[in-house]
């Protein structure tokens, strides 16, 4: 008989806001992973304060720890999309233990349900900001991963998008323009780094 595998859960914890110190779940699978602190946190320094009352959309969102931190400092509603399902719950879980009022949580394919939530958010008529860590970023040859995600950011129109912030390994040349959105900034953590696009100026 097969003994079911035990999936070790680890914690990381909201940096700062309302929800300062709230342990988040993190499931140790290969599929999903935690943005690392540092990125994190060099994240939430370049947007400061101008999450508040913002929409935030993580998209492949794991345990929501990144959509978390802005729930934490403000936004105003926070939707969340992972298809793995150990990851799913605990994101559940994570909503659960802070405000499941201002979250919107979608078990599927990210690439599947992306529409669905655009629609959500455009609706709102309020400005977003999307961040995309595709899965598998860490892989080499995973190159399609980062067409099909730049397919989808390509259809992000200027009135509804703030940023959009895309984690991706740093050997990764991400273009200067997509859609109607520009390139504005580059971080680099290592192995990874996060590339920053707005809306273009008219």
């Amino acid at each position: 008989m097969k003994t079911k595998e035990k999936i070790k859960i680890f914690t990381t914890t909201i940096i700062a806001g309302e929800f300062k110190g709230k342990k988040i779940e993190i499931p140790d699978i290969s599929t999903t992973r935690s943005s690392k602190s540092i990125l994190k946190e060099s994240f939430f320094n370049t947007i400061q304060f101008d999450i508040i009352d913002k929409n935030f959309v993580e998209v492949f969102a794991g345990s929501g720890s990144v959509g978390l931190e802005a729930l934490s400092r403000g936004a105003a509603q926070c939707y969340f999309m992972e298809y793995n399902k150990i990851a799913f719950r605990c994101l559940e879980n994570n909503i659960k233990n802070t405000d499941p009022n201002r979250c919107h949580a979608f078990y599927g394919d990210s690439f599947e349900k992306f529409a669905t939530v655009y629609d959500m958010v455009k609706r709102t008529k309020r400005k977003t900001y999307f961040y995309f860590d595709p899965p598998f970023s860490t892989r080499d040859g995973m190159d399609e991963i980062y067409d099909k995600t730049i397919a989808l950011i390509e259809t992000i129109e200027p009135e509804v998008c703030e940023m959009v912030v895309v984690e991706h390994m740093t050997n990764l040349d991400m273009p200067e323009k997509i859609g109607k959105l520009v390139f504005t900034k580059r971080k680099k953590f290592g192995r990874s780094t996060m590339t920053y696009y707005k809306p273009a100026e008219r």
